[in-house]
């Protein structure tokens, strides 16, 4: 089992900003930006490259999520949505997440 199936199953605690049927967003621990919140499917999706036609639906649902938590955080100025995909992607957690990130200006390249 995962780290974010342990918190999803409420193994592990986690400052829940959002949940539904289909996904849930909490606060990271390890924040990036003022505001860091990382959005997890509740079905398990080994990395976004892993992901099938058949999850079209569930990979779109996470989008619309992460919009409805920026609005919920003030995120109106703008924020930026990362998904890591595998070890060389910087991806740590084998279940898909993206991450949103908010609160500042955000520099390009990313890293």
């Amino acid at each position: 089992m995962t780290l974010f199936e342990r918190i999803i199953h409420g193994e592990i605690p986690a400052s829940f900003v959002y949940e539904d049927d289909l996904a849930v967003a909490f606060r990271d621990i390890h924040p990036q930006a003022p505001t860091h919140v990382l959005v997890v499917p509740r079905r398990p999706i080994t990395s976004l490259s892993a992901s099938r036609g058949e999850d079209a639906a569930l990979l779109g649902h996470l989008l619309v999520v992460v919009a409805e938590v920026a609005r919920r955080e003030g995120l109106g100025g703008g924020y930026r949505v990362v998904i890591n995909d595998g070890a060389h992607g910087g991806q740590t957690v084998p279940h898909l997440h993206l991450h949103l990130l908010g609160g500042r200006g955000l520099g390009w390249p990313p890293g």
